[in-house]
């Protein structure tokens, strides 16, 4: 699966916004692709992060939330592979500036939406790394 331009989604991104869809889509998208939007919406709010780094973590997020990407997220289950395909993209490339607090502050709001047998079966974010 090739990648969009998810920097032309930049514009998409809100905080509101970003509450409002990844409260709703919770259980539905499965407990890895909230901890993977988690982990950059906190990054995005340290203040130890580039500014690059701010605006592909941005340019992300736009994606997630908007309703115009390359899979819908209207189709189940498929809908939301190419939004959990871009966070996973986007948190490797600035993986290097994810403060480890930031890492349990995710978890942490995990146990809100989901119970400990969905957070244990995240596993590692990237493939071949425990």
């Amino acid at each position: 699966m090739e990648l969009p331009d998810f920097m032309n989604y930049a514009s998409k991104f809100s905080q509101k916004d970003f509450a409002d869809k990844i409260t709703r889509i919770a259980k539905r998208a499965g407990a890895k692709l909230v901890y993977a939007a988690l982990i950059l919406y906190y990054t995005l709010q340290s203040d130890k992060v580039s500014k690059s780094d701010k605006a592909i973590i941005i340019g992300a997020l736009g994606y997630m939330i908007s309703p115009l990407d390359v899979v819908p997220d209207a189709i189940p289950i498929a809908g939301l592979t190419d939004d959990l395909a871009v966070l996973l993209f986007v948190l490797k490339k600035v993986w290097t500036g994810v403060d480890p607090d930031i890492v349990e502050q995710a978890k942490s709001r995990l146990s809100k939406w989901f119970d400990d047998d969905e957070i244990a079966e995240i596993g590692s974010l990237f493939d071949g790394e425990e």
